[in-house]
């Protein structure tokens, strides 16, 4: 009886701890939380995710992940397809990057990853700021995101794509084959944009003449989703 008793005990004290509560985001601004609202507990979806960075650190689709999804995965940070192959061996991990036009574009590389891009004036910018720094420029093949959904055979039906490139997010939408590939999520940077400017962004504008609408923003990225969600 005595234990039986503190088993209850237990029981009812999981069910008064907050961590009986709180939901788990790996995302930076949790944004994997939105998008599990929106798809409502789906399993076996598909995502990919340009500047993947790292299986869990910041990411966008880990939480999927562990709930039997799959997808493609890219970055040019080495080591990208080393690291996704031991944790993420459903997933398919490309290291390149990905651009408006095929070829090679210099790549700065900070101490701190999250912050490489391939954009020379935000890696200037942020050079030096929050014990932050350049600590290697790299010359990286790039190529369309077309290309490599075609060339992995992505399904047309995509329930995610989430693009965080450090100022090349517009770059990497406008490189897709909207006929042939239009996922039914979209995770994007705006940087400049905040809630009151977000019609007159750019990335925003694309994405609306592509058919899609903001659905959230949580700090630097916005969540767009078809209008016939």
């Amino acid at each position: 009886m005595k234990s039986i008793r503190e088993t209850i005990k237990k029981i009812v004290r999981i069910f008064h701890s907050p961590a009986f509560y709180y939901q788990k985001s790996f995302s930076q601004e949790g944004e994997d939380i939105i998008i599990n609202r929106l798809i409502q507990g789906k399993k076996n979806g598909f995502y990919v995710e340009v500047g993947c960075h790292h299986p869990f650190r910041f990411s966008n689709t880990y939480f999927f992940y562990q709930r039997g999804w799959r997808g493609i995965c890219i970055d040019p940070l080495p080591n990208t397809v080393k690291l996704f192959n031991r944790f993420r061996p459903r997933d398919i991990a490309i290291e390149k990057g990905v651009s408006l036009f095929p070829g090679v574009m210099r790549y700065f590389l900070f101490n701190e990853p999250a912050l490489n891009t391939f954009d020379e004036e935000i890696a200037k910018s942020r050079d030096g700021k929050n014990n932050c720094s350049i600590k290697n420029i790299a010359e990286i093949e790039t190529i369309r995101l077309s290309s490599i959904l075609l060339d992995n055979n992505a399904p047309r039906e995509i329930d995610l794509l989430s693009v965080d490139v450090e100022g090349y997010d517009l770059q990497v939408l406008q490189s897709n084959d909207w006929e042939k590939f239009k996922p039914k999520l979209i995770i994007a940077e705006t940087l400049e944009a905040d809630m009151c400017t977000l019609d007159s962004d750019p990335l925003s504008g694309f994405l609306k003449e592509k058919g899609y609408k903001p659905y959230a923003k949580t700090g630097n990225s916005v969540i767009f989703c078809l209008e016939v969600l």
